[in-house]
């Protein structure tokens, strides 16, 4: 059965209209005949996008019963017996409510897919996986429900839903997001213009990327080599001469002036050993491309010119940026350099700019090396040298007597020319002519093959193995030359590569690419096993090509021990690029158990954090509890003895004294045990809506009377709690706000609706807390300040955290105005989805 396709409408920020838009798509196909239901849609009471439902087929929405409440939930079974060509599934990114087949929406419209339907559903650039971290530090919200990458990047089709900031703004304003009693809180928080404003340029360069890989996709597949200028790509290109910042800088500033302007600078190790560039110089010069946007990149060509182009071809690029030549002038008689050839072979599409700089003419810092092994053109004109030379030499010399020992050393000096041109071949062609034409036309008896004086034999014999000598050396030489500039070629290579692991660029990931395109492949996979016998697995792959499951079925591979390879695609390397891709691949497998040491790593770190929470709680009730037991104990071994006779004012103080180490002792068990429990992961929280005003007086039980001022109006939403978990942590809150406030100043608790959540704020005066140490007073056994033992073990405000964060809640500390510390619990309102965040799933208010 074939795959059904995916169609994702991508919006920026709730509100921009993405549910809209995929119910106006359902009704042009319904209207072209397709059969098209809505499997699951919200329109949040929001009348236009109710409007938009009717005339659709709904499939009818299973009810799930959870935590005493009823939730409507797409019924998936009913939709797979349904089926129909295109299902809508709004919102991909939610978390079902346990029951459900599967934990995630888009779990379920995977099932959709495999079973041939098409989908159409919406999400949200803020429940991308990838960009939770970037999301959060805009808005300071944390995305609860998020969605793999991979799954909208595999989707054939991702349109983009736009809406400028003000836009959406006046949409809010007029009431067409929020209701109305909710609009100012939201207008003030999460739809700040600069979070819109931020947001959508993530949704807006996710797409552009998402658009840019199809594009090198489609140009791969269909070999398309000329350069479509989608958007400006420029190339710098570095010898690794202190010329190179100055050409970053240069290509940075035209990025600028063009839209999605792109910098790669680009180094390329010449086989030949043409440049030398200092490994110092290229580390400054990566590091100002990345501080300016750019990226850098380290590729092997023999051709220089030839390399680049290359190279810029591949990337799209539309401009290359080169340096004014550092070659002196006398240096242009062996070519017109790298520039030149460049701007010659670049074609219509690509342009070069060649930019002075300081070091223009200045030459190089080491000599120019000519060839790692002759050129086409030399050998071509050794041979010219070689065969065609001594008839030449030969018809000259037939206008002058010069004697045959100079008629030799003239022959002898074609052949060393013949050598130096084309090597060893070409100099024995012109040995083996030479000496036939000196034995006819000069060596009596003349035009003879005969030779009459043995003396002449000897000097002929001597003219062909000096001749051979000559020619043999020029080989060995450049032989020799080749192998030393590869070798340093190779050395540059892995220089980079070990800089790279000082650096801490250890990604498997990247690593790989670097492999894909330092040698050219179109992709490069590390495989390994358990055994033999097992079948092999994918740890980590890179690039557009066939993919690779076994080393066999690769262009290239690579073995790391005797169960891990490399496997690359592409072309087939020579062996003598193999020792390079050794080191690669050796280095690939370091970086896939150090990925593996440091998950292990992490885990014994949360051993090792469970260990010392465990060291710190026995601590803990070898001293508090010894005290109040110790305390009650004496207490009642007073009032047994019947050796006094105490007074009714002294047996009522002594069971006050009772009294309050019970509670006191009640106190501290239940914090142990209620840490434990988050330690633990046995927290299950309860959820149902429920009034604030009924829980907030239960937890002001265990202050003093008139010692706490309650502000909680009963215009508030509900709230969705488990109000046992409330009551202990608001009571935690207020205890301690209590313990640490001034006499005589009530603590204020003030209760506030802001957008989708409610806020509960526990006031006091007190010395308060810096900020460095706010985050530390949540911390399990942390007393802040100079607190005595007998001030408790340190667990109230770490049990109120992790209790409002097992209700879904988040609880953190700022400072009171004109002095004093406030504790800020914030709580979902009644009718938000369980298991998210305030505003953590805003798609769920949206169309």
């Amino acid at each position: 059965m074939a795959r059904g396709k995916l169609r994702i409408y991508l919006g920026a920020a709730p509100g921009v209209g993405k549910t809209y838009a995929m119910l106006s798509e359902a009704h042009r196909r319904v209207e072209r005949g397709t059969d098209c239901v809505v499997a699951f849609v919200e329109h949040h009471d929001r009348p236009r996008t109710e409007v938009m439902l009717r005339g659709l087929e709904q499939v009818p929405r299973r009810e799930l019963e959870y935590r005493g409440g009823v939730f409507p939930e797409m019924d998936l079974d009913a939709v797979l017996a349904r089926r129909p060509r295109v299902a809508l599934v709004d919102e991909l990114a939610h978390t079902n409510v346990p029951g459900s087949r599967n934990a995630k929406r888009w779990q379920d419209v995977e099932e959709l897919l495999a079973a041939g339907i098409d989908v159409v559903s919406t999400v949200n650039i803020q429940h991308l996986e990838s960009l939770g971290d970037v999301v959060e530090s805009i808005t300071g919200v944390r995305q609860q429900e998020t969605v793999p990458d991979e799954v909208v990047r595999r989707a054939d089709q991702v349109e983009l839903v736009d809406m400028s900031p003000e836009a959406l703004r006046r949409r809010m304003a007029h009431g067409n997001i929020y209701q109305p009693d909710k609009v100012d809180a939201a207008l003030s928080n999460y739809f700040r213009p600069g979070n819109l404003t931020a947001l959508r340029e993530l949704a807006l360069l996710w797409v552009a990327d998402r658009v840019d890989a199809h594009l090198t996709r489609y140009r791969s597949e269909h070999r398309v080599s000329r350069i479509w200028g989608s958007r400006e790509r420029i190339v710098v290109g570095l010898t690794g001469g202190p010329e190179g910042r100055t050409l970053i800088r240069r290509a940075a500033r035209l990025a600028e002036k063009g839209a999605g302007g792109e910098v790669l600078a680009v180094y390329i190790a010449r086989s030949d050993g043409l440049t030398s560039a200092s490994p110092k110089e290229l580390a400054l010069q990566r590091t100002l491309a990345e501080d300016l946007g750019g990226t850098f990149h380290h590729v092997v060509g023999d051709d220089i010119p030839a390399a680049l182009l290359s190279f810029a071809r591949g990337v799209n690029a539309t401009q290359i940026v080169l340096g004014s030549s550092r070659r002196k002038t006398w240096q242009y008689v062996f070519g017109p350099g790298v520039g030149a050839t460049v701007a010659r072979e670049s074609g219509p599409d690509l342009d070069v700019h060649i930019v002075t700089h300081g070091e223009v003419a200045k030459g190089r810092g080491l000599p120019v090396a000519r060839g790692a092994r002759l050129g086409r053109s030399r050998r071509v004109w050794g041979w010219i040298t070689g065969v065609a030379g001594p008839p030449v030499l030969t018809a000259l010399l037939s206008t002058v007597d010069l004697g045959l020992a100079n008629d030799m050393l003239l022959f002898l000096a074609l052949t060393v020319a013949a050598a130096l041109l084309g090597g060893l071949l070409p100099a024995l062609a012109s040995a083996a002519v030479g000496s036939l034409l000196l034995n006819y036309f000069y060596t009596p008896p003349l035009h003879r093959w005969t030779i009459a004086d043995p003396k002449n034999i000897v000097a002929i014999v001597i003219f062909v193995a000096v001749g051979a000598a000559v020619a043999s050396v020029v080989d060995l030489a450049a032989r020799r030359t080749h192998q030393a500039a590869r070798l340093r070629a190779e050395s540059e290579i892995l220089s980079f590569l070990a800089g790279n692991v000082l650096r801490g660029e250890t990604g498997l990931e990247e690593l790989l690419e670097r492999v894909r395109e330092t040698f050219g492949m179109e992709s490069a996979a590390l495989l390994e096993r358990e055994s033999d016998v097992e079948p092999w697995t994918c740890a980590g792959r890179v690039g557009q090509g066939r993919p690779v499951e076994r080393p066999d079925q690769a262009d290239v591979d690579m073995p790391v021990g005797d169960h891990m390879a490399l496997a690359l695609t592409g072309r087939v390397l020579p062996a003598e690029d193999r020792r390079v891709l050794a080191a690669f691949a050796a280095q690939a497998a370091v970086v896939l158990d150090r990925r593996r040491l440091r998950e292990e790593a992490d885990r014994a770190r949360a051993l090792a954090e469970g260990n010392r929470i465990r060291t710190a709680l026995l601590a803990a009730v070898s001293h508090d509890l010894r005290t109040p037991l110790a305390g009650i104990k004496a207490a009642v071994s007073s009032l047994r003895s019947e050796d006094v006779e105490w007074s009714e004012e002294d047996r009522a103080e002594l069971l006050e004294g009772i009294e309050e180490g019970a509670d006191r002792l009640d106190h501290l068990v239940g914090n142990l045990l209620d840490m434990s429990r988050l330690q633990t992961g046995t927290v299950t929280p309860l959820i149902r809506e429920i009034d604030l005003d009924e829980v907030a007086p239960m937890a002001l039980g265990g202050v003093p009377e008139g010692s706490v001022e309650l502000d909680v109006p009963e215009s508030l939403p509900m709230v969705e709690v488990d109000p046992g978990l409330l009551e202990r942590a608001m009571a935690n809150l207020v205890e301690n706000a209590v313990k640490y406030g001034p006499p005589g100043v009530p603590v204020l608790v003030a209760a506030s609706a802001l957008a989708d959540r409610v806020e509960v704020r526990v006031a006091d005066r007190g010395p308060g807390v810096p900020d460095t140490a706010k985050d530390r007073i949540f911390e399990p056994f942390q007393r802040y300040g100079d607190a005595p033992r007998g001030a408790g073990v340190g667990l109230g405000l770490a049990v109120a955290r992790g209790f409002a964060e097992a209700m879904g809640g988040t609880l953190n500390a700022e400072d009171t105005p004109g002095g004093g510390l406030t504790m800020v619990l914030t709580l979902r309102a009644a009718g938000t989805r369980p298991g998210a965040l305030p505003l953590a799933e805003p798609e769920r208010q949206v169309s």
